[in-house]
């Protein structure tokens, strides 16, 4: 089954630096051991969760807009691709080249970033193993191990996820921050259950071999 996509916001440091070919944006989308409160619950991602994960095509966008054209590409980080991913110590560094002399939005976005106007990133993602802290509280900790896959990478205008502008900015967002939660609770539930009737076979065994 496929895993579905989800985004995450964050402040950080974005820079544009003028190059031959354009200029050059560089930023940090994913930061390690980073909480983030999602409005149900707190999130980190886990130090080492990109281990593994998927960079094969990773498209560089603005504010998570499918529907643009990509200013860069990460195709594996090879020869063609305008676009750098580059796992650290503390996460993932992004160096992109955006053509700001034939596209608008690049010119925009290099702007943006110059006066200060723009100062966050966020990325498009898929989990493969996570583990939570707390679900009987009102505000559990959901700790990402294993990121499946990255997909696209955006500057964003509203780099900060809280309580109150998720629900502003994001119904969706908030719909799947819910979902997660109860997810995570029912699954918690169901493995209790199975470990009781468990224990509960074992004891009837158990009474039944004695007799």
């Amino acid at each position: 089954m496929k895993k579905p996509l989800e985004r995450r916001f964050h402040n950080c440091e974005v820079r544009a630096v003028p190059t031959e070919n354009g200029s050059l944006i560089t930023g940090k989308p994913i930061v390690y051991e980073s909480k983030t409160d999602l409005g149900f619950f707190d999130e980190v991602i886990d130090l080492g969760a990109l281990d593994g994960a998927d960079l094969t095509d990773v498209r560089f966008l603005v504010n998570h807009n499918t529907d643009m054209i990509p200013l860069a590409r990460s195709r594996r980080n090879n020869g063609n691709s305008t676009m750098t991913l580059t796992v650290v110590p503390d996460g993932m560094d992004i160096e992109a080249i955006v053509d700001t002399e034939n596209n608008q939005t690049a010119r925009e976005l290099k702007s943006a970033i110059e006066r200060g106007d723009l100062s966050g990133m966020s990325f498009m993602f898929s989990i493969d193993d996570e583990e939570w802290e707390d679900l009987e509280s009102d505000h559990p900790t959901r700790h990402i191990k294993k990121i499946g896959s990255v997909v696209e990478v955006s500057a964003v205008t509203f780099p900060a996820y809280d309580a109150t502008s998720i629900n502003a900015r994001s119904k969706e967002a908030l719909e799947n921050a819910r979902a997660a939660v109860e997810t995570a609770k029912l699954k918690a539930r169901s493995v209790e259950t199975d470990s009781n009737l468990l224990e509960l076979e074992k004891a009837k065994t158990m009474i039944l071999g004695g007799n």
